[in-house]
């Protein structure tokens, strides 16, 4: 039996065309995972079975969802199919849910809408699916708001919003991207829960290749709008046949070629650092409580070095990483680059911002989408108190692989790929000593990661940077870093080389995040 149905499925948007010749099924119970990159197709593909497609979105060929033909199917009727018999999860839940509304009356919206029950009977069903998906009542209360939650819970609540109606198929739109690998773990867990259990089948949408070869049943790849491949899932790494599934696989295990680092002599030092924030609690005896989010932390990078820092959110690493910029000051402890200490007198020293750059996660973010790239790359000059010459942001976009012409453009004309590369060309510019890359990879399809992880490696090799390469992805960090650190509840737990690490892990924290993190097939 078929739940889903899709044959020949072709979009195209204002006479552009998105989706060509898509087929594929899936069946009441089954994880049916869909591969592909950034604009592949993917996520049209989903909302083409919701129907929610922008304006002008013309599609051919059909789309049966529980014997339903989704493209003859009347509004009213598709809006009374949203959450009776397909729900959708989309990547970033902060953005999915509304901000002034408490989670409870947020789940309990969806009940109300569909079925003629009164608030307090939506708000029951909202508690109990709050329960199911582990947000329980003692801990998780029906008044609390999303920003009081962490990433994880709050794709729990999506998830949540998502099942209320108990829907037959259940569309995941990269549900685990921005979480950390356990709680990454624990989302896949909870929708491998509702499969066995209420036998809802599920669409995951994914670029990962080793979140979907554990979980899914099948796999469909895609790319530029066309299925290339499909298969099942335990064995499609074995029985693959098309080029570009070889490549996607090649890339998800994908190493750069690097030297070790030849310097022993420090670069960074971080000694005993104390970070502490305020509570709105007070003592026995009236004074204010203190949250210590870094706690006693010390640690060296060597010139040349690629040192990674690893946790699950709140443990501590930005907090971390701020201090080291000179961006929070110190309750205790030192930091120092090049023997000269980060802060003088309680207040950073300007002149060694110049020898640090920072790459944060989200390329279009970090950046003024008003201003062109030659503004956007020359930034970091402010520091020197001139501007940027031609040459500078001609040598610094050339070295990430771009052309002087690019400086030219605008932001949004740019791929995810290539906005990472201009983040990394803003970097450059000044020629710092350390590049503190934040996520810098996470959110990039591997092939376009590896292509990031190349260039970094030879960027490294090139000028002689020295790297903190903060990440959740422990394949990333195994993958570019010579040492590793791992940081839980604001202290160091374990440091060690990289490899030395992942093999055999010393610390119940570390061995954890490591069984938690998905992998690909060893013969894959």
């Amino acid at each position: 039996m078929t739940l889903l149905r899709i044959r020949d499925l072709s979009l195209s948007i204002h006479g552009t065309p998105i989706l060509e010749d898509v087929t594929l099924d899936i069946a009441p119970g089954e994880v049916h995972g869909v591969i592909g990159e950034s604009g592949s197709g993917k996520s049209m593909t989903a909302l083409s079975v919701m129907q929610l497609l922008p304006d002008g979105a013309t599609c051919q060929g059909q789309v049966m969802l529980d014997g339903a033909d989704m493209f003859q199917t009347p509004e009213a009727q598709l809006c009374a199919m949203r959450g009776n018999t397909v729900g959708m999860v989309f990547q970033e839940p902060m953005t999915a849910l509304n901000p002034v509304q408490t989670i409870g009356d947020q789940v309990a919206e969806t009940v109300l809408i569909h079925e003629n029950v009164t608030r307090r009977q939506a708000l029951a069903r909202a508690r109990e699916v709050l329960d199911r998906c582990e947000l329980p009542a003692d801990e998780f209360p029906l008044s609390r708001y999303p920003h009081e939650l962490s990433g994880g819970q709050r794709q729990r609540v999506v998830i949540a919003m998502a099942i209320a109606l108990r829907p037959k198929l259940l569309i995941a739109d990269e549900p685990t991207t921005a979480l950390d690998v356990t709680t990454q773990a624990e989302i896949l867990s909870l929708l491998k829960q509702l499969v066995t259990e209420d036998g809802i089948a599920v669409m995951l949408i994914t670029h990962d290749l080793a979140v979907v070869t554990g979980i899914a049943d099948r796999i469909t790849i895609m790319r530029e709008g066309r299925v290339v491949e499909q298969g099942p899932g335990p064995s499609l790494h074995r029985d693959m046949t098309h080029p570009y599934t070889k490549a996607l696989f090649a890339a998800s295990g994908h190493r750069p070629a690097r030297d070790g680092p030849a310097a022993v002599a420090p670069l960074l030092k971080v000694e005993n650092v104390v970070r502490s924030y305020p509570l709105p609690r007070k003592t026995l005896f009236g004074r204010a409580e203190r949250f210590r989010a870094v706690d006693d932390v010390s640690f060296e990078i060597r010139r040349g070095e690629s040192l990674g820092l690893v946790g699950e959110s709140g443990c501590g690493k930005s907090t971390l990483t701020r201090a080291i910029l000179g961006l929070e000051r110190l309750q205790g402890g030192q930091i120092s680059l090049d023997g000269a200490p980060v802060f003088m007198e309680g207040k950073p020293r300007p002149q060694l911002r110049r020898k640090m750059q920072v790459v944060f996660q989200d390329p279009f973010g970090s950046f003024n989408p008003r201003h062109k790239v030659a503004r956007l790359v020359s930034e970091p000059f402010y520091l020197f108190g001139r501007k940027a010459r031609e040459d500078e942001i001609d040598e610094s976009l050339t070295s990430v692989g771009l052309v002087p012409s690019d400086k030219h453009k605008y932001i949004h004309e740019f791929s995810g790929g290539q906005r990472q590369r201009i983040a990394i060309a803003r970097a450059l510019i000044i020629k710092p000593e350390l590049i503190i890359l934040d996520e810098a990879v996470s959110a990039l399809d591997v092939s376009i990661r590896a292509q990031i992880l190349d260039l970094l490696a030879k960027l490294s090799q090139q000028y002689g940077l020295t790297y903190l390469f903060i990440s959740h992805d422990l394949s990333v960090v195994r993958a570019i870093t010579d040492r590793v650190l791992v940081m839980q509840a604001g202290r160091i737990v374990e440091e060690g080389a990289t490899e030395a690490v992942f093999q055999s892990p010393q610390h119940p924290y570390t061995k954890k995040l490591i069984a938690a993190a998905p992998r690909l097939p060893e013969d894959a």
